[in-house]
């Protein structure tokens, strides 16, 4: 018997949310049979996970406030994402222009800190942080646009570009390089907090870290840019269709490169974000969330509220992670990455069932007629 897939007409809404919901389940069940098969208590560990080890605990603050720290970068990085994205432009490059913006901001800590004020300071480290990494998001897209070049490809190799400088610098120990610690007999980045940190709003003994606050303002303003201005616009023709787009008169080259730029200039933002929070480099600043941003804005279907969701989630899945793999040493805190995995790959099963249905094939009938 043959089958062919055929799009639904329409789905509701609780029907989505059900499918959803159910995928994630199942997704946490073999998680749990997993855990059983370690000895672990499914019930205990992600009890332990999904409340971050904060219950029961008497510096429950402490914990939220990492949280926030894993947060705020997913978050951003998304949203800068999701803007490509919609475009059609498959900007695989958040990791490489996280490092280059988190290196740019570092710079200017080191450069400028000791001669300018530490507000001043921060305002440039996020300057910084967006130009370099807005420029090297553009070489991507001016290749595109040039020469159609395959973004993909070219924004995962220069992924590792980014990663093979940093690393470069840390592991240079010379006169020129001031990223280093000149205490420390063996290359290790120096520390800057001294020099410029992002300011926490006190709450009691919470301490509520400005970057989240920009975080979310930078989120509104991308929903209002992309939903009510004419640039917004034009990225939706443009992932629709670049014929539609060229029959409107729009530039598509254009729009192309502003996008893309805009994109990498908001990851640099969670850069300098990142990076002034830490007070310090590190080869792995960016904690994945170049690769996990993806994972995120897709979750979400590039819906900038959604992604602000998912982003907390991915986050309590991540940090809880690391909370419980302290309590059970039979379980690593990569357990989230292939949770993370089972999630993603069974949403996107349930969203295909959302939109799609498979139907047998009827076979025709046979001609018996004399005639």
């Amino acid at each position: 018997m043959r089958f062919h897939v055929v799009k639904r007409e329409n789905c509701p809404l609780w029907k989505k949310l059900g499918m959803y919901a159910l995928a994630v389940a199942a997704a946490l069940v073999l998680g749990g049979c997993l855990l059983l098969a370690m000895g672990v208590n499914p019930l205990a560990y992600y009890g332990r996970m999904f409340t971050m080890g904060m219950v029961g605990n008497k510096i429950a603050y402490k914990a939220f406030e990492n949280y926030l720290k894993v947060f705020a970068p997913l978050a951003l990085t998304s949203v800068a994402l999701s803007l490509a994205f919609r475009m059609r432009f498959w900007n695989i490059g958040g990791e490489g222009q996280f490092i280059l913006g988190a290196v740019a901001a570092a710079t200017v800590a080191f450069k400028l800190g000791p001669v300018v004020g530490e507000g001043l300071t921060l305002v440039l480290m996020c300057l910084a942080g967006m130009l370099a990494a807005g420029l090297y998001g553009l070489i991507a897209a001016a290749l595109k646009v040039k020469f159609g070049t395959n973004e993909t490809l070219m924004t995962l190799m220069l992924n590792y570009i980014a990663l093979y400088f940093i690393t470069f610098l840390e592991d240079t120990k010379a006169d020129w390089n001031f990223y280093l610690d000149p205490t420390s007999v063996r290359p290790i980045f120096g520390r800057f907090a001294n020099l410029a940190s992002f300011p926490k709003i006190p709450i009691g003994k919470f301490g509520l870290n400005i970057c989240v606050i920009l975080t979310l303002v930078v989120g509104v303003l991308v929903f209002i840019y992309l939903k009510y201005t004419k640039q917004g616009y034009e990225i939706a023709v443009v992932g629709d269709s670049t014929g539609t787009a060229h029959y409107a008169g729009m530039k598509v080259g254009k729009i192309v490169l502003r996008t893309v730029f805009l994109s990498a200039c908001l990851i640099g933002l969670a850069a300098a974000f990142k990076v002034g929070t830490a007070g310090i480099l590190s080869t792995n600043i960016t904690d994945d969330v170049g690769w996990t941003g993806i994972i995120v804005a897709w979750l979400s279907q590039l819906n900038t509220l959604a992604i602000f969701i998912v982003s907390a989630l991915i986050s309590m899945l991540h940090y809880g992670s690391d909370v419980a793999a302290a309590t059970f040493s039979q379980v690593d805190s990569s357990f989230a990455n292939m949770l993370q995995g089972a999630i993603l790959f069974l949403v996107l099963a349930a969203d295909f069932c959302t939109r799609f249905q498979v139907l047998p094939v009827k076979k025709e009938g046979k001609n018996n007629g004399n005639g």
